[in-house]
């Protein structure tokens, strides 16, 4: 069949100029993943059109909650790549579509469960939060509508992990930009047209989800040999290996909406207007960053197909590749967004502190976003060669004492401002840890032994 012809063909990450796979993996996923967070963006600027304010502040708490649902996701998607990867670069491809269909089958069943014990405690998370009033209803509102999808958002997360395992970056990348499409054709008439407001923009969301989910498998079916029949007997035989990659990486980005949670509580002392702020950033780095979101996704496969391949010495190479390209990518967007500081702010409407925060982060904080790239593509490195809860402690770290402890301590002195400044400081100190983690594992790799 054409799927398996095109699983038989070499793996394409273990020949070549790996800056070139590195920055071809992450560029194409990026743009998949820019797509979604530049919708949200586009959420949030109509959302501030309507001049509501709890409309605005709503959207960031929401934004709080659903970054830790898609950080469930990721963390399942990344133990996938690494068993999926490695058995396209042994040139296995019956593990490989076995692998694929146990990391499905898990991720719609976790996936089910973690959605409804969320939507469950929508009420007490959004209050821990800081929302307050008609702002915490809202919140609760949208996410009441939206939540219920995560299962068809787990299904598109690990068919773009498993379509980046076999190094199609192409398939990923459009997988995610068809929903992009979704959305922006939906939310105007939602939102404005049928004059829906918050509930316009979930209901366009979940449409955007069930394109990524449609698109994905149907790429997986027709091009990559598609997935076996799932028997229970073989997902638990495989759930151990699974879990054992899960665990740790969904631990490992957990850690970042737990911090980012701690970020909007403490900024919701000083108001709406400062949460505000926080939200248009917030929506605004995955979509100035999303090359660096990516890397993690991107640089993961890539390792793993060496490692399949018994290639180490292209791991490392890999590896400092993707640091350099991280480099290159801070100071270019860093640039970009200090010279349109003003439109943006412009373009949201921003005044007073909530302006002041979207001209803070496109200004030095900015450049700071280094050491979080510097931080992903440690974590690649950690989970593909058998040290993910090495990725965790980083992650945890970073998002604990690296944001609560700066956060804190700047906030007491400047504000809202502070807790910005606060949390781009603490991440230097633990981008080093992760590079010095990396190359020690680097150099002497655990890997289990692959099942014959």
């Amino acid at each position: 069949m054409k799927g398996l012809r095109v699983q038989e063909r070499k793996a394409r990450s273990v020949e070549g100029n790996l800056f070139r796979h590195v920055a071809v993996m992450a560029l194409t996923s990026s743009v998949g993943l820019m797509a979604v967070f530049f919708v949200d963006l586009i959420n949030m600027v109509y959302i501030s059109w309507l001049g509501r304010a709890e409309l605005a502040a709503a959207i960031g708490y929401a934004g709080a909650v659903l970054f830790f649902t898609t950080s469930f996701g990721i963390g399942m998607s990344i133990a996938v790549s690494v068993l999926v990867s490695r058995a396209v670069g042994s040139r296995d491809p019956a593990a490989a579509r076995e692998k694929a269909t146990t990391g499905m089958a898990l991720n719609i069943v976790l996936g089910g469960v973690f959605a409804a014990l969320v939507w469950i405690a929508l009420e007490p998370i959004t209050s821990a939060l800081g929302a307050t009033g008609r702002t915490h209803d809202l919140t609760v509102h949208y996410l009441a509508i939206v939540i219920p999808s995560q299962p068809l958002l787990m299904v598109g997360m690990i068919g773009g992990a498993v379509l980046r395992s076999h190094g199609d970056a192409r398939r990923a990348m459009m997988m995610t930009v068809w929903g992009a499409v979704a959305t922006a054709a939906l939310d105007p008439v939602l939102i404005f047209g049928f004059g829906w407001d918050l509930t316009g923009a979930a209901l366009a969301s979940v449409a955007a989800r069930v394109v990524i989910a449609f698109y994905a498998l149907q790429a997986i079916i027709r091009f990559h040999g598609g997935f076996d029949r799932p028997s229970l007997r073989q997902v638990l035989a495989d759930a151990g290996p699974v879990l054992a990659l899960a665990v740790p990486a969904v631990l490992t980005q957990v850690a970042t909406p737990v911090g980012q949670a701690f970020v909007t509580r403490a900024t919701a002392a000083y108001g709406e207007a400062a949460v505000a702020g926080m939200a248009i950033a917030g929506r605004l780095t995955p979509v100035a960053f999303g090359v660096i979101f990516a890397l993690t996704g991107a640089i993961g496969p890539i390792i793993g197909q060496n490692v399949g391949a018994g290639r180490m010495d292209r791991v490392r190479r890999a590896f400092l590749d993707a640091l350099i390209f991280t480099g290159l990518v801070i100071v270019a967007v860093s640039g970009l967004l200090f010279v349109l500081r003003a439109p943006i702010a412009d373009l949201f409407r921003a005044e007073g502190l909530t302006r002041d925060l979207v001209y803070l982060f496109c200004g030095p904080l900015a450049l700071l976003w280094f050491f979080n790239g510097v931080i992903f593509v440690g974590n690649a490195a950690c989970n593909n060669l058998g040290r993910p809860f090495w990725s965790t402690l980083v992650n945890w770290g970073r998002h604990t004492s690296g944001t609560v402890r700066f956060a804190l301590w700047r906030g007491g002195y400047w504000g809202a401002q502070g807790v910005l400044i606060g949390q781009a400081v603490g991440g230097v100190l633990f981008g080093l840890l992760a590079v010095w983690l990396a190359l020690r594992v680097i150099a002497a790799p655990r890997l289990s032994p692959r099942r014959s």
